[in-house]
């Protein structure tokens, strides 16, 4: 049975409707799974397998009448807890925060179930999803399935545990300045964060998005089918446009390709790292691509700037809770959005202001070019209990400099599996578009996929 979790996809689904596998059939295989690695990986929360397997039933019954709900019809998937599913708490991986039901779904859990899909589980995020990181002040300790020790990376980390540990292919997470990308780099997955507002999201910021977290980009391809349709609650939508989401790989012949291997601030690119995007990159040139160095858009006023204004940010929402909630909160996260309390408004306001400096800066660096390709993440792992790379509350943004402008920018923007290091992590290839070519970078990472071929030796725990 665990050999049909290996499947794409699409696979599942084409043996959905042929009849030659059952939803059924397949869930009790997943269930079977998540029970035997959870243990060992605490990607989830709220797993609730009898449920699953009541929906998986309703599901092979319109299979077997030929009247599947929609394109993800007794699909599982997860959704990451910040993603609000009506009946069910959104604690906000902090264990300060009441809880109270969920009053509806946010727009692609709704989304999700006009397909048919079956949300079996929400998966883990740190304390305000803050931090990259699987620790958590109210969910378990989410680990990296490749090296138990190390982290999944954050704050979207159960979904990349998930994901990296077979429970499915299908996975959503969100992203505000790396949290898709980051941990999808460092488990091995496609990452996909969209341009801001192809996906409706409810709440909204500047710079919030939601995207798919998948094994391979044909995954990824078939979840934005499903949650890119509108949703009017979210005032920061891009008008919705059919899109052909399965057009094939991009030819690259011809494409003039910015590479970018300095992040302009905060940590070091590991040589390992550098290394494997430097590979990377002289692919796209073999097949015919011009490769053009480019300098960094990040600077450290921006990532300076932009910490004040979310540390002062978060100290305001903290203001709110009671002490006693407050000392509930993960002592990193509460240190670090402590000293926006010191802050003062013209400080508050100019760190605001960098978001569009970052925005100007991004849009500015892909003139001239198709793409731009970099590093997610200069660091190769850090252990599973450190709440950041530095594991310093004081320089909380160091590992973020090649994936923040960009949310900033509301580029869509990629990481693909490119390598590992030499103690057996993944590394994560950054692709960048212009705005609004989302297809345009999901084209660009199914040719890379094409050429890379597919990932054979993922990890498992359920031996």
């Amino acid at each position: 049975m665990n050999a049909i979790l290996e499947l794409s996809a699409r696979e599942v689904l084409n043996a959905f409707r042929s009849r030659e596998l059952s939803p059924v059939e397949y869930m009790q295989a997943l269930v079977a799974r998540v029970e035997a690695s959870e243990p060992f990986v605490q990607a989830l929360w709220l797993f609730r397998p009898e449920m699953a397997l009541d929906e998986a039933r309703a599901s092979e019954a319109r299979y077997l009448r030929a009247a599947p709900l929609g394109l993800l019809d007794g699909m599982p998937v997860t959704v990451k807890e910040l993603i609000a599913t009506k009946g069910d708490p959104v604690p906000l991986g902090t264990a300060a925060t009441p809880h109270f039901p969920a009053p509806e779904d946010a727009p692609a859990a709704a989304r999700l179930r006009e397909d048919g899909a079956i949300i079996f589980a929400k998966t883990t995020c740190p304390d305000y999803g803050m931090l990259t990181s699987g620790l958590s002040s109210f969910h378990h300790l989410s680990r990296n399935p490749w090296d138990l020790s190390q982290n999944p990376g954050g704050s979207s980390s159960g979904s990349s545990a998930a994901g990296a540990a077979g429970y499915g292919p299908l996975h959503l997470g969100t992203d505000i300045g790396g949290s898709i990308r980051l941990p999808a780099a460092w488990t091995g997955l496609f990452g996909f964060k969209p341009t801001l507002g192809r996906i409706p999201i409810d709440p909204y910021y500047t710079g919030r998005v939601v995207g798919p977290m998948t094994p391979r980009v044909d995954d990824a391809a078939l979840l934005m089918q499903c949650v890119t349709r509108p949703d009017w609650r979210d005032a920061t939508a891009v008008k919705y446009e059919h899109i052909d989401w399965d057009a094939g790989p991009a030819e690259v012949r011809g494409l003039r390709i910015g590479l970018m291997m300095d992040g302009g601030c905060g940590l070091p690119v590991h040589s390992e790292v550098a290394a494997a995007i430097e590979a990377a990159a002289r692919r796209f040139e073999e097949n015919g691509a011009t490769i053009i160095r480019v300098p960094p858009v990040l600077t450290r006023e921006m990532l300076d700037g932009l910490d004040v204004a979310w540390r002062a940010r978060f100290w305001g929402q903290m203001q709110k809770l009671s002490e006693t909630a407050r000392d509930k909160i993960l002592p990193y996260i509460r240190q670090w959005a402590e000293a926006g309390a010191s802050a003062t408004a013209v400080q508050i306001a100019e760190g605001f202001d960098q978001t569009f400096a970052m925005r100007r800066a991004a849009n500015e660096a892909l003139q001239g070019l198709d793409f731009i390709l970099s590093p997610v993440n200069p660091h190769r792992s850090y252990p599973a209990v450190w709440p950041s790379p530095t594991n310093d509350p004081a320089r909380p943004f160091e590992h973020i400099a090649f994936t923040v402008a960009w949310n900033m920018g509301e580029q869509p923007a990629a990481s693909i599996h490119c390598g590992l290091t030499s103690t057996g992590i993944p590394i994560g290839l950054q692709i960048v578009g212009h705005r609004f070519d989302d297809l345009g970078v999901m084209r660009l990472a199914r040719a890379y996929e094409e050429w890379r071929g597919p990932i054979t030796n993922w990890p498992r725990h359920d031996h």
